[in-house]
């Protein structure tokens, strides 16, 4: 195993993919569930364009950018940032959104591009796909197709892509440098990244890399901060930009574990876990070329 990279098995990869499919079946209905569970109040974005900076993905969203929009497109926004904001998207080009959920990138982004351009939706979960294209059609989107597939398998030519982003998904995948040859094999020459991500930025306990329900609400997988840019280069990117935004305290960490084993303040028995993860991840800004 590449140090300081951690390989997600496949009873973790099914629970990921499991859990959000879980959330795409309940938008829409009288209990849908956050990205984190039922009986926990924040995670990787959960209803951040509307919650407020109390959850992991803080404010994502204006409220400009979210007229229009498919209420359920905005229920399923999951992601930790706001990609669009950095992406710097011009009318005609080719953009492909990994991990594409229930299509609030995807969506927005076909703004940008206008008629003459496309985006492209790549997600593993028939649910999310269902959702992302009944969204579609509400909007009456042409220039959107939303693909089945792993982002470490993407189903498309090489060098036809402009633009590639990506909100807190990349975390989830066991075998990130993988996904960036992906990436790296889809864009064109001078094509660039831009991804909001979950990175790591210090060390934690081991306990924590194996907790699923940290994988599931994107905090496990993350890389270390170095490591995410040491990947980049080895697969060829170039002009790369990290920049952690939203550092994560224990509380919000807590939040993501529905058991709440971990609720005293103290730093001492099982609570020295705790704060040991303080500060220890963050939301971040990920920027390359091609």
């Amino acid at each position: 195993m590449r140090e300081g990279v951690i390989q997600m098995d496949k009873d973790i990869r099914i629970k990921v993919k499991n859990h959000y499919g879980s959330i795409a079946k309940s938008i829409g209905t009288k209990n849908p569930i956050s990205c984190c569970g039922s009986n926990s109040k924040s995670g990787c974005g959960c209803g951040s364009s509307h919650e407020g900076i109390d959850s992991i993905g803080g404010t994502n969203y204006t409220e400009k950018e979210l007229q229009n929009l498919p209420q359920d497109a905005i229920a399923a926004s999951l992601g930790c940032a706001n990609p669009l904001v950095f992406a710097e998207l011009k009318p005609g080009e080719t953009v492909l959104d990994l991990g594409s959920g229930g299509g609030i990138d995807v969506l927005l982004a076909s703004k940008f591009v206008g008629k003459t351009g496309r985006i492209y939706g790549l997600d593993m979960t028939d649910e999310m796909l269902a959702l992302a294209n009944k969204n579609k059609l509400k909007m009456g989107i042409t220039n959107v197709d939303f693909l089945k597939g792993y982002i470490e398998d993407i189903p498309l030519k090489d060098g036809i892509i402009d633009v590639i982003m990506s909100n807190c998904v990349i975390n989830l995948s066991g075998d990130k440098h993988k996904v960036f040859q992906e990436a790296y094999r889809v864009l064109k020459p001078k094509g660039r990244l831009a991804i909001a991500d979950i990175v790591r930025l210090k060390e934690v306990p081991d306990q924590v890399l194996q907790n699923v329900e940290l994988w599931s609400s994107c905090v496990s997988g993350a890389l270390d901060i170095n490591d995410y840019k040491s990947m980049l280069e080895e697969v060829g990117f170039k002009d790369i930009v990290i920049e952690p935004i939203h550092i994560f305290t224990k509380d919000m960490i807590n939040d993501l574990m529905p058991d709440e084993k971990y609720s005293k303040t103290a730093c001492n028995g099982d609570e020295a876990f705790l704060c040991s993860i303080d500060g220890a991840f963050a939301g971040a800004h990920v920027k390359a070329i091609k």
